[in-house]
């Protein structure tokens, strides 16, 4: 291997080295996507999913094409490598793909307008970190899924002030109460 000078573009990843820290995201890839997807000429909105609306089976509702639901599921879930913030959105429309419905297809529609007007959103890491401190966040909700009643359980580990792990999972149990939700919350986190 011969040394080709500082890294800028890995894996669809844009990589910015600074004095004070290293910046990655994947605004390309989001304006590749966008475009294939047709939604580079939507209106941007400022958040991933609505609250109003809980997303579900929807039996009722008119199917749609499976293999561009899909391709888009897909596209998305390599955009969290440096998204956070669309994972738990990403990871609840996904568990719709074996039957995809037009509401399932407007919740990953809005995904991308979101992303339409975050673009240039991405992962910060700090280069001198003040300490090698780990902190870490977790939350889950009671009985937050409404098809099965399983909770989701969301963590994210920092070491200093970068951002090194995340996960948003629904857990294969039942909890019987809060407490319980969020123990399991914790314990996934700690692991």
């Amino acid at each position: 291997m011969s040394l080709m000078g500082e890294l800028s573009y890995f894996l669809g990843f844009r990589i910015k080295q600074l004095d004070d820290g290293t910046f990655l995201n994947q605004t390309k890839y989001i304006k590749e996507i966008l475009k294939k997807y047709e939604m580079d000429k939507s209106k941007p909105i400022n958040t991933p999913m609505t609250s109003s609306v809980p997303l579900d089976k929807d039996p009722s509702g008119k199917s749609v094409d499976q293999k561009m639901y899909r391709g888009m599921i897909g596209s998305l879930l390599y955009l969290t490598a440096s998204r956070p913030d669309i994972m738990f959105s990403v990871c609840l429309c996904v568990r719709f793909q074996a039957d995809p419905k037009e509401s399932h297809l407007t919740a990953v529609k809005r995904i991308f307008r979101y992303l339409l007007g975050t673009q240039s959103l991405g992962i910060w890491y700090p280069r001198h970190s003040t300490s090698f401190e780990i902190i870490s966040f977790s939350n889950s909700d009671f009985v937050g899924c409404k098809v099965d009643k399983k909770i989701t359980s969301r963590t994210c580990l920092f070491i200093g002030q970068s951002l090194v792990s995340w996960s948003s999972r629904k857990q294969n149990f039942v909890a019987l109460s809060t407490a319980e939700a969020e123990y399991v919350a914790l314990g996934s986190c700690v692991a």
